[in-house]
Order: structure tokens, then C-alpha cells, then sequence
């Protein structure tokens, strides 16, 4: 049902349905012979799934009441009856029920009025559970919303937490970037004056080598000379043995050849000497460059070194950038998540005012049903006020009539027996005094009138 009517169900369907519900397992034979234990027991098991009674408030008075009353442990099957005879008035006026429910149908149920009632009852059971049923879904997805919502913002807060942590780190981390960045710039220019400083080195190695390439020549030439020089003296001892004029002119013309020779022979040592001077040179240059080399090793190891910290500075600049991109990146994931928690919060917010409403709508209704069921209920108790007065009024006239009753009674029931005395004497009297009567002409006795 969509909305809540009042058809009046049958013995069979009340039966189903409070089977289907696990209210209360009742038999057929249960409503035909109805009694009051078992009309209490429903009505309070309905009650109970209405959420209209609380097992624990059955045949609980307030102390104020109990003070009035002398022996309240005799009353409590009495408080529990009032107790269940008033919330099932105030749920039959909050119905509309169009009979009216009397403590007659709790002591005295009648198998119509009973079946009445239940059917109303029922039928509103049924119209909550469908509405129930209609609300469940959109209680779920409210939960899971709920649940989907402090997921985003533990994730939120946990991403918060990284950003944070990133940030401080790249805090932490930049005066150290600053550091490597000049102390790349600091190697870097000096590689290039290393490089200035090779160049030139380069050069002059260069032109050393083509100097001791030229005194190699001079003193290769040089034992050249010696050699044939050598070998003339030879040739020169062979002939003066031949001939002394001609070894005289030989003699003279080898003097000049020694001479000549000697002066070569200085000339070659001086070479040499050149040579060996420019060795000497060569050598304190060749253990200046190879100091400047080993320097050169170390410089070429701290610009390797250099370029290992570059290589790592670009590497934490990329990273730099990644985490940069990953937290413009979470950033904008924080932003739709946001948006959609806002949207979230809003459809919550709507619903709220929905309920809000349908609550304030049933409040002020219940508060008009309660009013309603206050005035009927000063009107009952003033009626039932009147009615005791008029109960205790009969319940007087009763007793004094049944006390006149039987006082006439006993009255008669004297004058009876004092007629039936009486009468015993008459007769006594009459047979005693029969003998003397006087006999007629017809043979009877007179008799007194």
C-alpha cells in the first residue's frame, strides 16, 4: 500500500500475517474461543513491534500513584490491564479508528470488535513495514555514503600528512641543492680553466717534442760525422806506412780534418750538452705534466665526482618535480573529493531536511492526535467519573433495596410462620371443640362462620 486505508482483514489473513511478522503464532481455533489472557498477550506483542510499549514498562506506576493506594501487589495484574487499555486507546485514536476501544474489549473481548481492531493494527504494521522497506535504501546509501565520506577524509588527512612530509623534506633539502648547485658551478669553472690550463700544456709539450726531434737529428748527424772521421784515421794510418811525403800532406790534411773534426767534436758536444740541457728540461717538464696529470686525475675524478652529484642533483630536481606534479596532482584529487564531499554534505544536508520536516509533520500530528486523545481522555475520565459516581449510586440503592428485600423477607417469612401457627391453632382448636358442635337436619356439624 501506498497509503495507510483500514480494510478490515480476515481470521485467516491476520493469521498469515502475524506468522509472516513472528508476532504472535495464533490459531483458528484461537479466535473462536477468544479469552482475555490471550487478547492481552496480541495486543501487547503488537504493541511491542509497533515500538509503541517497552517490555520493561509493563505494569510499572509512578510512585505518586502508589503512595494512594493500600495494598498496590494486589493491583498489579490491574495496572498492567489500565497500562495496555491506555496505549491501545492512544494507538486506536492515532489510527482513526472508527470504533471506539473500551476496557470491555480487554476483559470481555468479542470475536467482531477484536477482529476489528487487530485489522487496523495490522494494516498499519504493514503500511510502516512497506515505508520501512521504501526508506531502508535510502538509510543504506545514506551509511555508506557516511562510510565512503570518512574514508576520503582519513585518505585526505593521510595525503595531507605526505604533502607535509614532502614539503619539510624539500625544505630540509633545498640549502643542500643550493650547496651542490655552487659547488657544480665552483668545479665546473674549474674545469674550464683546467681545460685553458691542458690546452696550453698541450702546446708546449708539442713544441718540446719537435725540439728534441730536431737535437735528435743533430746528434744522429753528428756520430755520423764521427764514424767516417773514425774511419779516415784508419785509412789514413794505412797510408802513411805507404808513402811518408804523401802522409805528410795526409798528416797535414788529416790535422786539418781533426781539427776540423775536434771543432765538430765540440760543435757535437756542445749539441750535446744543448741536448742533454733541454733532456733536463724535458724531464722537469715531463714530472711537471706529470704532476699536472695526476692533478688533471684527480680534477678529471672530482668532475666525474661532479657529475655524479649532477647527475644526483637533476635526479632530486626530477623527483623534485614528480613529487611537484604528484601534489598538484593530489591536490586536484583533494579538490574533486572535496567537491564531492560537499555534494555528499549537501544531499545529506537535503535529507536531513526532509526528515526534518516529515518529523516536525508527524510531530505536529501526534501532538494534534495527543491533544485530541488528552481532551477524549478528560471527557472519558470525566465520564467515568460520573459513571462510578452513578455505579456507586446504584451500588447503594442495590444494597439498600436488597437489604429492604431481604428484611421484608424475614418479615414475611415471620408473618408466615406465625400464619401457619395460627392456623395449626385454629385447626387444634377447631377439632377440640368439633365434639360439642350441634348436628343439622341433614346430619352435618355447623361450623363458625
Amino acid at each position: 500500500m501506498s497509503s495507510f486505508d483500514y480494510p478490515i482483514l480476515s481470521r485467516s489473513d491476520i493469521i498469515s500475517i502475524l506468522a509472516e511478522s513472528q508476532i504472535a503464532a495464533v490459531t483458528d481455533n484461537d479466535f473462536k474461543n477468544i479469552k482475555p489472557d490471550f487478547v492481552s498477550n496480541l495486543y501487547t506483542r503488537l504493541l511491542i513491534y509497533l515500538d509503541a510499549l517497552n517490555e520493561e514498562d509493563q505494569g510499572q506506576v509512578e510512585f505518586s500513584a502508589l503512595e494512594q493506594i493500600e495494598n498496590p501487589d494486589l493491583l498489579i495484574g490491574s495496572f498492567q490491564v489500565m497500562n495496555l487499555y491506555c496505549r491501545l486507546r492512544e494507538v486506536m485514536a492515532s489510527l482513526n479508528c472508527p470504533m471506539q476501544f473500551n476496557l470491555r474489549d480487554l476483559i470481555k473481548p468479542d470475536p467482531r470488535r477484536t477482529g476489528h481492531f487487530l485489522s487496523g493494527i495490522l494494516n498499519f504494521c504493514l503500511y510502516k513495514e512497506t515505508k520501512m522497506n521504501l526508506l531502508r535504501p535510502i538509510v543504506e546509501e545514506l551509511a555508506l555514503l557516511d562510510d565512503q565520506r570518512k574514508e576520503w577524509e582519513a585518505k585526505i588527512s593521510q595525503l595531507n600528512e605526505e604533502i607535509a612530509g614532502y614539503s619539510e623534506a624539500r625544505e630540509r633539502e633545498f640549502p643542500l641543492v643550493q650547496e651542490i648547485e655552487s659547488k657544480v658551478k665552483e668545479l665546473r669553472e674549474m674545469i674550464a680553466g683546467l681545460n685553458s690550463n691542458q690546452m696550453s700544456l698541450r702546446t708546449s709539450f708539442r713544441n718540446l717534442k719537435e725540439k728534441t726531434g730536431q737535437m735528435d737529428e743533430k746528434i744522429s748527424k753528428a756520430e755520423f760525422d764521427l764514424v767516417q772521421s773514425v774511419q779516415e784515421n784508419a785509412n789514413l794510418r794505412s797510408k802513411i806506412v805507404q808513402s811518408p811525403d804523401k802522409l805528410q800532406r795526409a798528416l797535414e790534411e788529416k790535422k786539418l780534418a781533426r781539427d776540423e773534426a775536434k771543432y765538430a767534436e765540440r760543435l757535437a758536444m756542445q749539441s750535446f750538452q744543448e741536448k742533454t740541457a733541454t733532456v733536463e728540461v724535458y724531464s722537469k717538464a715531463l714530472k711537471k705534466m706529470s704532476k699536472h696529470f695526476a692533478l688533471m686525475q684527480a680534477i678529471h675524478e672530482q668532475v666525474n665526482s661532479a657529475k655524479s652529484v649532477e647527475k644526483e642533483c637533476k635526479g632530486l630536481k626530477a623527483k623534485l618535480s614528480d613529487d611537484v606534479v604528484l601534489d598538484k596532482s593530489l591536490e586536484a584529487k583533494l579538490i574533486e573529493r572535496q567537491g564531492k564531499v560537499g555534494q555528499l554534505e549537501e544531499h545529506k544536508r537535503q535529507l536531513q531536511k526532509e526528515r526534518d520536516l516529515k518529523f516536525e509533520e508527524s510531530t505536529k500530528h501526534l501532538n494534534s492526535v495527543k491533544s485530541e486523545v488528552l481532551s477524549k481522555r478528560c471527557e472519558l475520565e470525566a465520564r467515568q467519573k460520573k459513571v462510578e459516581d452513578v455505579v456507586a449510586e446504584v451500588d447503594s440503592i442495590t444494597l439498600k433495596t436488597s437489604m429492604v428485600r431481604e428484611s421484608g423477607a424475614a418479615k414475611v417469612q415471620q408473618l408466615i410462620s406465625k400464619c401457619e401457627e395460627i392456623v395449626k391453632q385454629f385447626q387444634q382448636y377447631s377439632s377440640s371443640i368439633g365434639v360439642l358442635l350441634p348436628v343439622d337436619g341433614n346430619g352435618t356439624k355447623t361450623t363458625f362462620d
